[in-house]
């Protein structure tokens, strides 16, 4: 695979279904600046053997997604995170790197795919510049992350 530029990338949403799985996925087209965090915490296994070097193995996996948003009321995207976040439900959300071919689907591209709460919606009023609104979701309660893709 070629370079894949920021702006190819794509954030998809989905309302859970009556099962609690993903229902139809749309595009998240207001967004900029996606950071897609997928960290572990550590176990410390070290032992004499190391002969002085500190050993250590992963453990639980933490991820994150964090994007900012135009303040665009009228936006479908926009309204669906902001009523996750105040009703405090869940949606299912792909962030995806936009590897395939145009156009891009939900079912292209590599990147995680999880069941996720709203945990941030900060709405910026900046002087000089649009209202504009961070939001982060994280992983939740009923569905293990996956990875989508090679």
């Amino acid at each position: 695979m070629a370079q894949v530029l920021g702006l190819d990338a794509k954030l998809w949403y989905a309302a859970p279904n009556a099962s609690g799985a993903a229902g139809t996925y749309a595009e998240l087209a207001n967004v900029r600046n996606v950071t897609l965090s997928l960290e572990s915490a550590e176990a410390d296994v070290t032992v004499r053997a190391n002969n002085g070097w500190r050993a250590t193995t992963p453990t639980l996996k933490d991820a994150s997604i964090e994007w900012e948003m135009i303040y665009d009321t009228a936006d479908a995207g926009f309204t669906a995170i902001r009523s996750a976040y105040f009703s405090s439900t869940d949606l299912w959300i792909k962030a995806l790197d936009g590897s395939g071919t145009a156009p891009i689907t939900h079912d292209e591209g590599n990147g995680l795919v999880a069941k996720c709460r709203i945990t941030q919606f900060s709405i910026n009023q900046s002087l000089e510049e649009a209202v504009t609104v961070s939001v982060s979701a994280k992983p939740t309660y009923g569905a293990a992350p996956t990875w989508q893709g090679t």
